[in-house]
């Protein structure tokens, strides 16, 4: 029998290392802003991928998890299409490991391809370090990491 590690950290090509423990603030059917410039503007929650939950709880994410979310507001031909986004930004506060609380101004998610790659070129405002530090293509394109 080949020995198993247990706790190891689910690592593809877009995202390292394991997910700290953050206050889930977005559930499913939130609005949140597009925060890069892929031609979307306004994307719904549809699913929180990796969630494991329980009976009738609605699922949430948090910083830096990755979401499936279905564009509301932007471009033609980005309207009513699904993809896969990385929550940024959440206005509900969360601690970090120092002690500090962390709350932003408004919920924001970078839109991603199916190989973790972002869809556009820039993210306009600020990115948490936690979605910094486990999408590495977020962190070069982001102009501030708070």
């Amino acid at each position: 029998m080949a020995a198993r590690a247990k706790g190891r950290a689910f690592i593809s090509r877009g995202v390292l290392g394991r997910r700290p423990k953050i206050s889930r603030g977005i559930p499913v059917g939130a609005m949140i802003k597009c925060t890069d410039n892929s031609g979307a503007k306004e994307l719904r929650v549809i699913q929180v991928l990796g969630y494991k939950g329980r009976l009738r709880r609605v699922p949430s994410g948090a910083v830096g998890d990755m979401i499936i979310v279905s564009v509301r507001k932007g471009a033609p031909d980005m309207r009513k299409k699904i993809f896969k986004a990385v929550i940024v930004r959440q206005r509900k506060p969360y601690r970090r490991s120092n002690g500090v609380w962390i709350q932003f101004e408004d919920n924001g998610a970078v839109i991603m391809t199916p190989e973790g790659e972002m869809r556009g070129s820039e993210v306009r405002g600020p990115v948490a370090k936690e979605a910094a530090e486990r999408w590495p293509r977020i962190a070069s394109a982001a102009s501030i990491i708070v």
